[in-house]
């Protein structure tokens, strides 16, 4: 199996999750780490838990140049731009937000949204310990103290 590391820092990750939410209306982002489709590789992304401004003031200190990318959507014109400009706007007016909206896609609570395929509210009419969650692709639901059907991912009690 192959490994493909990506640049994405935390900021992209919090931006593609706004993307998603504002134009595609999906509640998504990117993961740290995830299997491609085909399962042959492994996307790792090491600076996820970084700050887009820390990783420019070190690239600063150390002399790395900064290669702009015209494919990863830092145009001046696109989408990404207005969110990156709502966030700074909401980081001024609120300190802490961003860490905050960070953290959350850390600590998901599926029964706490909408998703039926995320979540089994059907069995809510069960008694609790048949509390059913279902994976992303999942065709039948799986017990919650079942994570070994979730590659990558943790389930929170």
């Amino acid at each position: 199996m192959s490994r493909i590391a990506l640049g994405h820092h935390s900021d992209d990750m919090i931006e593609t999750l706004f993307l998603n939410m504002f134009h595609g209306g999906q509640l998504k982002s990117m993961p740290p780490k995830l299997r491609s489709d085909d399962g042959r590789n492994v996307v790792i992304r090491p600076l996820a838990y970084c700050r887009e401004a820390d990783l420019a003031r070190y690239a600063k200190i150390r002399n790395y140049p900064v290669i702009p990318c015209n494919l990863c959507g830092s145009q001046d014109h696109l989408q990404r731009q207005a969110i990156k400009g709502m966030l700074a706007d909401w980081e001024q007016s609120h300190p802490g937000r961003i860490a905050s909206i960070f953290r959350s896609l850390t600590r998901v609570a599926p029964s706490q949204l909408a998703d039926r395929d995320l979540f089994d509210f059907g069995a809510l009419d069960t008694e609790a310990s048949e509390y059913r969650w279902l994976p992303e692709g999942a065709s039948t639901s799986i017990k919650r103290d079942s994570p070994a059907l979730i590659p990558y991912a943790k389930v929170r009690s």
